[in-house]
């Protein structure tokens, strides 16, 4: 695997991991959202994260039992299929002075539960943290292999 491939698969995961920061942080600031402009209680969203390979997975065996190179690591990183809204009902409270209350006193709170948000960020910090790792390390061997080449 090349320098510059190694840096590529890394950085489509430093994205992937940024956009579902984003999304987190959306989902944590719209968790009391009882009304959007659609009317609804906010809807929480999720980021689909998908493999995104040039070879299919039996081709890309069947390359590593015949040689080791560049083709059979032919890995092109991560990539964001989609980002999904969950359709979970959120929960109903009785409110009857609360302005976004519906005709028989009851609020639709969002389905956002903050202690899987956190789980989430966690989690999507800890890989970024990984990638970035990955990107300082293989700076670190181009920069030994310039200096052995001296």
């Amino acid at each position: 695997m090349s320098f510059w491939t190694s840096l590529r698969i890394s950085s489509t995961a430093l994205f992937a991991q940024r956009l579902r920061l984003d999304t987190i942080s959306n989902n944590v600031a719209n968790a009391e959202t009882t009304k959007t402009e659609t009317g609804e209680a906010y809807k929480r969203k999720d980021v689909v994260l998908q493999a995104n390979n040039r070879v299919p997975f039996l081709a890309n065996l069947m390359l590593t039992n015949r040689s080791i190179g560049e083709k059979a690591l032919n890995l092109q990183g991560v990539k964001v299929a989609e980002i999904k809204t969950d359709e979970t009902p959120g929960t109903t409270v009785f409110e009857p002075t609360n302005p976004n209350a519906d005709e028989n006193g009851y609020v639709t709170y969002p389905n956002v539960d903050l202690v899987v948000e956190m789980t989430n960020m966690l989690s999507a910090t800890r890989s970024y943290e990984a990638n970035l790792s990955m990107v300082d390390a293989a700076k670190s061997m181009a920069n030994r292999a310039i200096e052995i080449g001296r």
